[in-house]
């Protein structure tokens, strides 16, 4: 195992790929169209090459590598997505992401998040600023392109104002620097989506459940994991309550 601690490597492999990727686009070294798949597939080609290196006894669920079965029973798994949000880092907006997660025994206990287009990288080992006093409404972030109908009602059932953002990871990040209050998810997501995102979330003193309120794991033989909610911790036993309310199937 190399010198750098888990929390190290999860952000120095985040800072590499997002280096890469912002490469890629101000190269400009393919169309459009390409540009996504390219990404997809040269960071993670980084990363697994990175992480490999540093812990070769570790296993790795990546987004866009084969999926090998016998993680199922490791301890430790990185859980990666080389490209939070394809189509804005194609659209070259900034609310794209490197996702670095390691789970151990199930639990996202360390984790890198990069944000390469605004120079941002959040880490488990980071130094957290004690939270800011909550406004008057809080600001929930939402998908910009198909928000799911319960999110919208939970948002107007705690009269929240809704904040539309690309990647998960951008939105994860968002609660974590203050910029918003809630993330609350449902209708799809990966093991990859979440992973880095929760722990850095955590790591932070923040909330993070399915949205039923039970805890979130990882490394499942099936690593769909499909809604979870990040918010202040002052705001779940509402958030939850609300879900619990406009959709019974959840509680």
């Amino acid at each position: 195992m190399s010198a750098q601690t888990d929390a190290q490597l999860a952000r120095s492999v985040a800072l590499a790929a997002g280096e890469l990727l912002l490469g890629l686009c101000k190269a400009g070294a393919c169309a459009d169209t390409e540009l996504g798949d390219r990404g997809d597939a040269e960071a993670n080609a980084l990363i697994l090459r990175l992480l490999h290196a540093a812990r070769p006894d570790d296993f790795i669920l990546s987004e866009e590598a084969r999926d090998d079965g016998a993680r199922c029973a490791a301890q430790r798994v990185w859980i990666v997505d080389p490209l939070d949000g394809t189509r804005e880092f194609r659209e070259r907006r900034a609310d794209w992401a490197v996702h670095i997660g390691l789970a151990i025994d199930g639990a996202p206990v360390t984790g890198a998040v990069a944000l390469p287009a605004v120079q941002r990288v959040f880490a488990t080992d980071d130094a957290f600023a004690s939270p800011q006093p909550a406004p008057a409404r809080p600001r929930m972030v939402v998908s910009r392109t198909r928000a799911h109908p319960l999110v919208l009602r939970v948002a107007a059932a705690i009269g929240a104002d809704l904040v539309p953002m690309g990647s998960a990871g951008a939105k994860a990040m968002a609660v974590v620097q203050g910029d918003a209050e809630i993330y609350l998810h449902t209708g799809g997501q990966y093991e990859w989506d979440n992973c880095a995102p929760v722990a850095v979330a955590q790591a932070a003193g923040l909330h993070a459940s399915r949205i039923d309120g039970s805890p979130l794991r990882y490394n499942c033989q099936n690593p769909l994991l499909p809604d979870l909610l990040i918010c202040r911790p002052e705001y779940a036993r509402l958030v939850l309550a609300a879900v619990a309310a406009e959709n019974p199937a959840s509680g």
